[in-house]
C-alpha cells in the first residue's frame, strides 16, 4: 500500500521540487449554517486564504492522477473536493514526489497530505526502519481501507502466489512506499533459504510496472485499488494480473502535522459529514473501490 493507505518510509528532502499547483472548486462564503460552523473551526491561516493546500503525487490512478486536461482526478481529489465543500473552502493540490510529501508537510509546503498514503506507526512517529528520526511525525485522519497486492504479467509466468515465491527473483516497486518496507523485510526470509531477493526501487509505480512488463522484474507491489485497475485495464500496452491474496490491509489517511490538532479534528468532522451525506459512497462507487469503504473517520487508526 503507498501503505503510495503504508499504501509510499525512508523519507528525505524537501517539497521544493513541486510539479505544480492545481485548484478544485469548493463552496464560497454563502455556505449553509452547518458548513459555516465547520469553517469557523479551521485554523486561521486556512480561513483567511479560503484554500486548503493538499500535497499529493498525482500519478497513482485511480487514487490520484491528472485527467486529460491536466486537472486532479481520482478517489482522493473527489473526496477532497467533497470535504472542501463541507468546510466552505477551495482545495488546491500540489503535485509532489511521494517521498517528498511528509518532509514538505513539515516545512509547511501544504496543510495536509492526501495521496493514497497508509497510516502506520513509523510515519506517525517520523522514524525510518532503524528507528532514526527523519521528520517530526504526523497525525492521520483515516478515510479508506486498502491492502497491498502483488502484480505480475498476465499468465503469471514465474508462478508467484506469495512473498516467499519472490525469493530468488527481482521485484520492482516505488521507493518510499509501505510496499518498499514490506519487501525490505522479506529480504531476510529469502536469505535464510539462500535465495537472495533482488529489489529495484523506482520513482513511480508506473516505472515499476514498466520493468515488470519488460521482463526485468518478476512482480510489482502496490496498493489494491491501483493494482486492481492495472489488472483490469493493463498498462502501457502490457497486460497484468494479481497474484495470491492481498497482504496486510490498513487505512489510507490524510496526514496532518502533529502541531495542527485543530485542522486534524476539523477534517475528521468534515469527513464524517461526507460519509453520512451519502456522497462518500457515490465517490467510491464512481472509482470502483467500494470494498475499501470506511464506516467513519478515525484518527491514527493504523498499525
Amino acid at each position: 500500500m503507498r501503505v503510495r493507505p503504508t499504501v509510499r518510509t525512508g523519507l528525505a528532502g524537501t517539497a521544493a521540487a513541486v510539479a505544480g499547483s492545481l485548484l478544485l472548486a469548493g463552496c464560497g462564503s454563502d455556505a449553509p449554517a452547518a458548513e459555516q460552523k465547520l469553517h469557523d473551526r479551521l485554523p486561521a491561516s486556512v480561513k483567511s486564504s479560503g484554500v486548503l493546500r493538499i500535497g499529493a503525487e498525482l500519478n497513482y490512478p485511480p487514487v490520484d492522477f491528472k485527467d486529460d486536461s491536466g486537472k486532479p482526478a481520482g478517489l482522493d481529489p473527489d473526496l477532497a473536493e467533497a470535504i472542501g465543500k463541507e468546510l466552505g473552502v477551495k482545495v488546491q493540490f500540489v503535485d509532489t514526489a511521494f517521498d517528498k510529501l511528509l518532509p514538505g508537510l513539515s516545512t509547511n509546503e501544504f496543510d495536509l497530505v492526501m495521496s493514497g498514503m497508509s497510516d502506520n506507526r513509523q510515519r506517525r512517529e517520523g522514524t525510518d526502519e532503524a528507528g532514526k528520526q527523519i521528520h517530526p511525525g504526523v497525525d492521520f485522519v483515516d478515510y479508506f481501507i486498502a491492502g497491498t497486492s502483488i502484480v505480475v504479467p498476465k499468465g503469471n509466468p514465474k508462478g508467484v502466489n506469495s512473498l516467499d515465491d519472490l525469493c530468488g527473483q527481482t521485484v520492482a516497486l516505488q521507493r518510499g512506499t509501505t510496499q518498499a518496507t514490506v519487501i525490505q523485510r522479506q529480504t531476510a526470509a529469502c536469505e535464510k533459504v539462500k535465495k537472495p531477493l533482488g529489489i529495484k526501487l523506482t520513482d513511480s509505480d508506473a516505472d515499476a510496472l514498466t520493468l515488470v512488463a519488460g521482463g526485468k522484474a518478476a512482480a510489482d507491489l502496490s496498493d489494491f485499488p491501483v493494482a486492481a485497475g492495472v489488472a483490469q485495464k493493463g498498462f502501457g500496452g502490457a497486460q497484468f494480473q494479481l497474484a495470491g491474496q492481498p497482504l496486510q490491509s490498513g487505512p489510507f489517511g490524510m496526514a496532518v502535522a502533529k502541531s495542527n490538532e485543530q485542522l486534524r479534528d476539523t477534517l475528521a468532522k468534515a469527513l464524517d459529514q461526507v460519509i453520512r451525506s451519502g456522497e462518500y459512497e457515490k465517490i467510491l462507487t464512481k472509482w470502483g473501490v467500494t470494498a475499501g469503504a470506511a464506516q467513519n473517520a478515525v484518527v491514527n487508526g493504523g498499525f
